[in-house]
């Protein structure tokens, strides 16, 4: 077959449709938010690909999709803006194999001092042989000045992740996590009385308890209730800092064993209780607030790497500082080394050389060449870490893949996009069948075919309103999108920006990761919008300096001028909780009412049950085989997990006798089955709740459905829902709201509805500050600040500040033209 067809689609809001796609095309599905893209082509096509495949591998069981049947269907990967790796130990470098280039290519060309002669060598001038000893193969090198034999550095050498050329005091990481003492202990009070900070309450009466335990088995006289800790001995703070398991302890009374249980006296320790807990968080500082200090290893300085591998030299410099190149200075470098080696020395290396320059090439293309390969992965953005992984799949150079992409342009700036659209084409033309979500116009136009979804979003969204190529989408007088771009393409009218309300923010002298001495003004009471190429500084500025500042938090350069009483609302892509167990209902506060509505009813007290036994997240109403998820994991060995519909509560979540119990002929599960747009017309007498579906509404997020999980958002939808949640606690007049991208994943209609929103929050007396790409709301910002020209080291500076109007005139500004372009007359 030439297509893969897709027949009797069910799925979500999908109204029965059936929709062709071509085989060795990119495809783009569009559509207003919520109207069935991401359904359709992840939740149908991309599992039923998955389950077909496995069930050609005598993998049973798995469920199919709502969908007669699809037909050509072929195995499936999906690129998401998820899923960037979280170790500490992930770089750019080492996800994407340019640290593994650059380790070859250190084995081949180093230069180091020999350690017998102290001469430099270099190890393409060194003979070089290896000898197996005790099982394994060792590599030794003969210095070409004294003729001596030494270890020869190979890439184990040149790899944080090694022993062999791991920093022995940081094992590679770079950074080293100090349990921050002042934070933690108040030394002029006494236990009771908080000098444990993190001991409060009910809890801090437990710990106190047990170490009054310990102090006991071990003899130890207890200290007055009065005293100090400052004051105590050294045994007593040595017990109460590392516990009765720790070193001290077997120091202080080496002839007597730890106690084995709390009843006789084992006590863990301040110390090693906040240790233990910096585990269990993944080894994330940030998750345990201010309790430690987090800082470069002193031995290698952040480099990661044991001293002779960071010492060795390849024209002159070091691996790490490579590694702290941005990606396009890295390829300028590798270039000029390769021009510069002899012909002897380029066959050792050649190969490397090229194969680093095609990676970098491409990253480049995509708008990553600002990030540099030490950047850890962790602190991607959704849009970078999915641009990352469409640059890799590229290296696999296989065929007879359908990709599935999810809005790749988030986070890119007008500028990229041709690199991207570029590399979405290399991948079609190696064979394989390309489908991208997506609402850049730009994308669309280059795409082979487009299927258009709605017209609207949830139930009123779900079919097939337009398809075709991008001419005839046009002119196709049922497609939204058609008729959107149809109309984008006439001139553009003019909207006068707002004077403020006479005060400033002011910036002055930041210099902070690419910024350089950076000053500025932001008028407040305004839209302001902070823009530039990927990379710029945008996201520096306003999240690192601005927002820090806002919250009395130390930081870069002067800022003054900051709205006071109002407060400040950050609501960045990644900032709100992504546990399962959090859905939109409970993220905003509206399931509290909602459970209460239902703990009062008629049913609920005749059957005993409380506002508790309606929550899914504990015990008591909810099913305990899921645990209230309504899912239960299942393992497919070598494939990633799957999740499965519970088979004890059919996925309700909820035990039988709460579900029996209903407020308006509704049960507790219809009700989280509900989309915004539903709970408004079911919740309309109820005016708390209805005020806080009227915004989440307001905010573009009509189609989420109320016990929608948080980690199946996108950076958009959950930054949107983090805004409406402020708004729902009524900041009111006087408050500095921060946004990062918050059009990311909306089309173009629900931008328009969107701005409507943001100008709200201005004319109730706010000041908002976005980083944004999208050129509608550049267009509608009352304040633009332009940053560039360039990204990484060629960005930093303020372009223009100004009206829109003027940056679209300013022949300086990338983002000026392509505003221009976008909005004629």
């Amino acid at each position: 077959m030439d297509h893969i067809l897709i027949e009797g689609a069910r799925q979500g809001n999908l109204k029965n449709i059936t929709v062709a796609i071509p085989k060795n095309k990119l495809t783009v599905l569009t559509g207003v938010s919520g109207s069935g893209k991401s359904t359709l082509a992840i939740d149908l096509l991309y599992n039923e690909c998955q389950r077909q495949y496995l069930e050609a591998m005598a993998y049973q069981g798995i469920r199919k999709p709502e969908v007669d049947r699809v037909r050509g269907a072929c195995p499936a990967i999906q690129i998401g803006q998820a899923g960037a790796n979280r170790s500490p130990r992930s770089t750019m470098g080492t996800v994407t194999g340019i640290t593994t280039g650059l380790r070859m290519i250190f084995e081949k060309l180093c230069q180091r001092a020999c350690p017998l002669c102290g001469a430099l060598i270099r190890a393409d001038q060194c003979r070089e042989e290896t000898e197996k000893r005790n099982g394994e193969f060792r590599v030794y090198q003969y210095c070409s000045s004294c003729g001596g034999r030494l270890d020869k550095l190979t890439r184990s050498h040149f790899s944080f992740n090694t022993r062999e050329g791991a920093c022995p005091v940081c094992q590679g990481l770079g950074r080293l996590h100090r349990v921050d003492e002042a934070a933690v202990l108040r030394e002029d009070l006494p236990l009771e009385q908080g000098a444990v900070a993190f001991w409060r309450h009910r809890y801090g009466e437990y710990q106190i308890g047990l170490y009054r335990a310990a102090l006991e088995y071990y003899g130890l006289p207890q200290p007055d209730r009065d005293l100090p800790l400052g004051r105590f001995s050294a045994a007593q703070r040595g017990l109460l800092l590392h516990g009765t398991g720790g070193e001290e302890a077997r120091r202080l009374f080496p002839d007597k064993e730890p106690p084995r249980t709390a009843a006789q006296g084992r006590f863990e320790g301040v110390f090693a209780t906040l240790w233990r807990r910096l585990s269990e968080k993944g080894g994330d500082p940030l998750a345990l607030g201010d309790y430690f200090v987090y800082g470069p290893c002193p031995a290698c300085k952040g480099e990661r790497l044991a001293p002779e591998s960071r010492a060795a030299q390849v024209a002159g410099v070091r691996l790490p500082q490579l590694a702290a190149l941005p990606l396009d200075g890295l390829r300028r470098w590798l270039a000029g080394l390769r021009e510069g080696l002899p012909r002897d020395s380029l066959l050792l290396a050649g190969d490397y050389l090229a194969d680093a320059d095609t990676k970098l090439r491409r990253l480049c293309r995509v708008g990553l060449g600002y990030l540099t390969p030490d950047r850890q992965t962790s602190t991607l953005s959704g849009g970078e870490a999915q641009r990352l992984r469409l640059a890799a799949a590229l290296d696999a150079e296989i065929s007879g893949v359908l990709y599935l992409l999810d809005e790749p342009t988030v986070g890119l700036h007008p500028a990229d996009t041709a690199g991207l659209v570029a590399l979405l084409r290399e991948l079609r033309d190696l064979g394989n069948t390309v489908v991208v979500i997506e609402h850049d116009p730009e994308v669309m136009r280059a795409a082979d075919w487009l299927i258009d979804l709605g017209p609207g979003a949830g139930r009123h969204g779900g079919e097939v309103v337009g398809q075709g190529s991008w001419d005839s989408l046009l002119r196709q007088p049922g497609s939204v999108t058609g008729a959107w771009l149809a109309r984008a393409g006439a001139p553009c009218p003019r909207r006068t920006p707002r004077p403020g309300d006479g005060g400033s923010i002011l910036l002055r002298g930041v210099t902070l990761h690419n910024l350089k001495e950076v000053s500025l003004r932001l008028p407040t009471g305004c839209l302001t919008a902070v823009t530039g190429v990927s990379g710029s500084g945008k996201s520096t500025l306003v999240f690192d300096v601005l927002a820090r500042a806002a919250q009395g938090l130390p930081h870069a350069g002067e800022v003054e001028g900051l709205p006071g009483p109002g407060g400040t609302v950050l609501a960045e892509q990644a900032a709100i909780a992504r546990q399962r167990r959090s859905g939109v209902a409970t993220y905003t506060g509206l399931y509290d009412g909602i459970r209460a509505l239902f703990a009062a009813s008629p049913a609920a007290r005749a059957a005993g049950l409380t506002a508790r036994d309606f929550s899914f997240n504990v015990r008591g109403g909810r099913c305990e085989r899921c645990e209230g998820l309504g899912t239960v994991t299942s393992n497919l060995l070598f494939f990633e997990d799957v999740q499965v519909t519970c088979p004890a509560c059919g996925g309700s979540r909820f035990e039988r006798r709460v579900l029996d119990a209903r407020w308006q002929g509704l049960s507790i599960a219809d009700v989280l089955a509900l989309s915004v747009e539903e709970a408004l017309a079911v919740f309309a007498g109820q005016p708390r709740l209805r005020r806080g579906l009227e915004l989440l509404d307001e905010a573009g997020l009509s189609y989420l459905e109320l016990g929608r999980p948080l980690p199946t958002l996108s950076g958009g939808e959950a930054q949107r829902l983090g805004l409406a949640r402020e708004l729902i606690a009524s900041r009111g007049a006087g408050a500095l709201y921060l946004l990062d991208e918050p059009t990311a994943g909306l089309h173009p209609l629900d931008v328009e509805r969107f701005l409507k929103l943001l100008h709200r929050l201005v004319d109730a007396g706010g000041t908002v500050i976005v980083v944004e790409h999208d050129r509608q709301l550049i267009r509608e910002a009352d304040w633009v600040v332009d940053l560039g020209p360039g990204g990484g080291e060629d960005g930093g500076r303020v372009i223009f500040e100004g009206p829109p109007a003027a940056l679209a005139a300013c022949p300086a500004s990338v983002t000026g033209r392509f505003l221009a372009a976008a909005c004629p007359g």
